[in-house]
């Protein structure tokens, strides 16, 4: 989008905060302030054991290639939900900046190591010409500039490609639906890239994780030697387990 095409829209359609309404910005930072982050996190297999930083317990270990989960807020969080929405079905690019904040925050608060590379979950083709930018992509550019000051971290998109398009994973509702859903659609392009390597993988929202675990099980197979995913939310659903088990890892 040309500046002056971009001059005309503000003017005629002034961007303002979707909490109070304060012209200037999608989300003040007064309004930014008030959104939470997660606390407790859990085992992101299970979700019955709490666990340091969302790290994969040790009884789920072998049941997934994930080592673990950074859940950054609550989707409860209405104006976050509603951030989220307009980024995703609403096509506002923009909004990458206000959340790559709120997970920016939370990750550097935490014990979580530093990454060898940053991936982003990628988009078949097709989706992504529908929508015009990968999510994701704009949030792990964001959080390779933040989360370690004077240190950028290295984005490769291009190491894990979404082969097999699929329906989308909210109009899904069954777990195992979802995970034959995500089955197999996605594969390591550049295996040299990730060998040996400790991975970021960066998603906007995740809900059963079924896209998370895929992703990380073909990057593992392919040589990665550490999964660590963080998501700005996760969803509620129906069939989710109350955290119950304090372990310490």
């Amino acid at each position: 989008m040309c500046a002056l095409h971009k001059l005309f829209l503000d003017v005629l359609f002034p961007v303002g905060c979707l909490n109070c309404g304060k012209e200037g910005d999608w989300l003040c930072e007064k309004c930014l302030s008030k959104i939470k982050t997660r606390g407790e996190q859990v085992c992101p297999i299970c979700e019955k054991a709490i666990t340091p930083d969302g790290k994969t317990c040790f009884n789920c270990r072998k049941r997934s290639s994930l080592d673990g989960l950074l859940v950054c807020s609550s989707y409860r969080d209405k104006t976050l939900s509603k951030m989220i929405h307009l980024f995703k079905y609403r096509f506002v690019p923009d909004l990458h900046m206000p959340l790559a904040e709120i997970m920016s925050g939370k990750i550097t608060s935490s014990s979580l190591p530093l990454p060898d590379l940053i991936v982003p979950v990628p988009l078949h083709p097709k989706r992504l010409r529908w929508r015009g930018f990968n999510q994701s992509a704009l949030l792990a550019e964001q959080l390779s500039k933040n989360i370690a000051p004077g240190i950028e971290i290295p984005v490769q998109e291009n190491v894990l490609a979404r082969t097999r398009h699929t329906s989308a994973q909210m109009k899904i509702k069954n777990h195992q639906e979802r995970k034959r859903n995500i089955q197999n659609a996605f594969s390591v392009i550049r295996p040299r890239e990730i060998k040996g390597k400790d991975i970021l993988l960066v998603d906007d929202v995740a809900t059963t994780g079924a896209t998370l675990f895929e992703c990380a099980k073909i990057l593992k197979g392919k040589g990665a030697r550490e999964v660590l995913a963080v998501v700005v939310a996760r969803q509620e659903t129906d069939n989710r387990h109350k955290p119950s088990v304090n372990l310490k890892l």
